[in-house]
């Protein structure tokens, strides 16, 4: 795999030795997960890295939930779409990807994806019955984290089918850095509950059925027979499901802790933000999952390379221009403080990663990244 494209838009030469960990991951992985906290650009950063790998001639598919309504449209990405989409071909090329790169990409609707899941798992008359019962559209409601549930199941699936060469997941926001990680056990969990198997027909011994009268009774009484008869219907159809849906929670799990996948951190200067991507660095590494190293986004990390105004002022032929260059290098400097911050924070966050892990700056490009053009730039600037 050639390495992803210097930033003045030019491709690696062919077979080019990974200049830096990013670069290397975007050649040897075939999942990247990437987390963090609200607000630091995480999607972007997602967006970028499968960019670069189509770039540099992979099958690349970014997976995200909600993606700002620009860069949306940049990657043509339709909403409630049932499968990944292409990008069209003209705005790959006219960003410089080959005719051997490819990039998908699918904003993950939960209610798509476990629809999809349903059409696989049950048979057509247990499927027909279990997305007809009116209990259906609420099974988000009964089961907390079905979002991050959804995201893990498409990874998962999308994985299996060998379709792709990396898949970029831009994980849910989540109040919790746990979601994620824990959405397929709690699910796993709910099937299994006492109070799931309780409402199953004929389910289990004597006692158990006894109990299930018993409480089916209670809620009869409470929301009326027919919710009875619908939660029964449901869950009888669903139950067939049961199986092959623990089966998965086990294959996400076992792709998540697998060396084929790698987990990056982003994260921004801001303090909140800081905290939560080293909260999550705990918790994946306390599951002995393959974390990588952070991503410093929307910093000025990389500041310090740019010219200080004032530099320019001896060459300038008008007072005016001198004056005003001096004037700007009142904000340039400003800058500089902050940039000497965010190199601290960047060194900090390297000391922290630990042994055989990285930590890199995106390049600061101003206003939002919204299109193809820009999100090469910033994946270039993450390589190099």
């Amino acid at each position: 795999m050639s390495a992803p494209p210097p930033q003045d838009g030019t491709p690696a030469a062919p077979g080019a030795a990974p200049a830096n960990p990013v670069e290397a991951l975007l050649r040897d992985k075939r999942v990247l997960v990437l987390c963090g906290a609200g607000g630091v650009g995480k999607t972007t950063v997602s967006a970028a890295l499968a960019l670069a790998a189509a770039h540099s001639g992979r099958r690349a598919l970014v997976l995200t939930i909600d993606p700002a309504r620009r860069l949306a449209e940049a990657l043509g990405i339709p909403a409630h779409a049932s499968h990944p989409t292409p990008v069209p071909r003209d705005r790959l090329a006219a960003a410089g990807v080959a005719a051997g790169g490819e990039l998908d990409a699918w904003m993950l609707d939960p209610a798509v994806v476990f629809e999809n899941l349903i059409h696989k798992l049950a048979s057509p008359d247990s499927a027909r019955a279990i997305l007809e019962t009116r209990l259906y559209r609420h099974l988000t409601e009964l089961v907390a984290g079905m979002q991050e549930y959804t995201a893990a199941e498409a990874l998962y699936e999308l994985s299996r089918e060998e379709r792709y060469d990396l898949i970029v997941l831009d994980t849910p926001p989540s109040p919790s850095a746990l979601d994620f990680l824990d959405a397929p056990g709690r699910l796993s969990g709910f099937l299994d509950g006492q109070i799931v198997q309780l409402f199953l027909p004929s389910h289990g011994g004597g006692l158990l059925r006894r109990a299930g009268r018993l409480v089916g009774s209670v809620f009869a009484r409470a929301f009326g027979e027919q919710f009875i008869l619908d939660l029964q219907t449901f869950l009888s159809a669903f139950s067939g499901t049961f199986g092959a849906l623990r089966s998965h929670t086990a294959g996400v799990k076992e792709l998540l802790e697998s060396a084929k996948t790698a987990f990056l951190l982003v994260t921004s200067p801001a303090e909140a933000a800081v905290r939560e991507a080293l909260y999550f660095r705990d918790q994946i590494l306390a599951r002995s999952l393959p974390f990588e190293g952070f991503v410093l986004n929307r910093s000025l990390a990389r500041g310090r390379e740019l010219l200080h105004p004032e530099t320019f002022a001896a060459e300038a032929r008008v007072a005016e221009a001198r004056d005003a260059l001096r004037k700007l290098g009142i904000f340039a400097e400003r800058e500089r403080v902050q940039g000497d911050k965010d190199a601290a924070l960047l060194e900090r966050l390297a000391a922290l990663a630990g042994p055989g892990r990285f930590a890199v700056a995106a390049p600061h490009l101003g206003d939002a990244v919204d299109d193809l053009p820009g999100l090469l730039q910033l994946a270039a600037g993450l390589s190099s």
